[in-house]
């Protein structure tokens, strides 16, 4: 099956094959130190070194999402008291993602923890946790795995097979994995959305934001296709069948912020990566991992990482999410000082 938009075409297996290079990147990520995974091995048939710059850029992606997901996950305290309240996580096109395995490990699992994706990407998926232990162990001894139907259905973790275009399919799956629309909910769509025609991703977008009236919607994807490095980027995912559909309906971080809030959630916020990396990850987690590999790319780093970005959206009808998120109050390190603290790291 394919999405044809304005005479492009996208390839469901161009665009599953970009979730196998995720996981290729993850594990190369933790065979060089930059993060811990115990689980990302299980899913990578043939592991590959990454150069530093995909490293660190992966490490990036990995790190933004982690402390977020971290701040959502976090008891609340309400005067003297700490409240534990039960709260879920959505994940939008999850394919390989282990992040489920890797907080059980960590003992900081949600209530539920539900992954969609297209069934040829859930089948092999399902596979590969029914056939390794240490995957299977982690889902409950309540678990039902069905290889044939590519889904997994525990009392805390669902993964099931979708096609996301189809909002009606959304609603099912919603009520198959009972997800409670009253709970707190983290939805994650990394590089998901960007790959769907525009009127899909405002549906899903439209949809997620009427269904949860509590939540978090986080996005990591492309922006500014139409300077020479976006359209590069833009060509080399065509020409592997996979074009980013939706880029040029919201190619700056001001219309990410747009799309969310036309589309009914109350607050949305847009960085790109490079303000990200200098300015919410934690400068400790940074200076661990400058120290890892020999790094002298930095006017590709800076370009890479301004056509990236994280979006989040936020409705908050339990006024739970008022301090979350990045903090506006920090200032931003000019790309003179940063090479200059990187140079000293190597």
């Amino acid at each position: 099956m394919a999405t044809t938009v304005s005479g492009a075409h996208s390839s469901t297996v161009a665009i599953q094959a970009t979730n196998d290079d995720a996981a290729a990147s993850k594990l190369s990520c933790v065979k060089k130190g930059y993060i811990k995974d115990d689980y990302v091995h299980f899913f990578v048939r043939r592991p590959v070194r990454r150069s530093p710059i995909i490293n660190r850029g992966y490490f990036a992606r990995w790190a933004v999402l982690r402390r977020l997901l971290l701040q959502f996950l976090e008891p609340k305290c309400y005067s003297s008291e700490s409240i534990h309240m039960k709260k879920q996580i959505l994940s939008l096109g999850a394919g390989f993602d282990t992040t489920y395995f890797q907080l059980v490990e960590e003992g900081i699992t949600p209530y539920l923890y539900v992954e969609l994706d297209f069934k040829e990407v859930t089948s092999k998926k399902t596979a590969l946790i029914e056939h390794h232990a240490q995957l299977k162990e982690k889902l409950g001894a309540e678990a039902t795995i069905c290889k044939e139907k590519g889904e997994v259905l525990g009392d805390h973790y669902k993964l099931l097979p979708v096609d996301l275009r189809d909002i009606g399919q959304l609603d099912s799956v919603m009520a198959l994995a009972q997800l409670d629309s009253s709970l707190p909910t983290f939805i994650i769509a990394e590089c998901v959305l960007i790959y769907l025609d525009p009127n899909s991703t405002c549906s899903i977008v439209r949809w997620a934001s009427k269904a949860f009236s509590t939540a978090i919607f986080f996005v990591y994807e492309q922006i500014h296709p139409d300077d020479p490095f976006g359209e590069q980027m833009m060509k080399n995912l065509e020409s592997r069948g996979c074009p980013l559909l939706s880029l040029h309906a919201t190619p700056t971080l001001l219309a990410k912020e747009k799309l969310f809030l036309d589309q009914g959630w109350q607050r949305a916020v847009a960085w790109d990566m490079l303000k990200v990396y200098n300015e919410f990850i934690e400068t400790q987690e940074k200076r661990r991992i400058e120290r890892l590999e020999l790094f002298d790319e930095f006017e590709e780093w800076y370009m890479m990482q301004e056509h990236y970005c994280v979006a989040y959206a936020i409705n908050d009808a339990n006024g739970i999410f008022i301090d979350f998120g990045f903090s506006e109050n920090q200032t931003m390190a000019s790309p003179s000082q940063e090479s200059q603290h990187y140079e000293s790291m190597v």
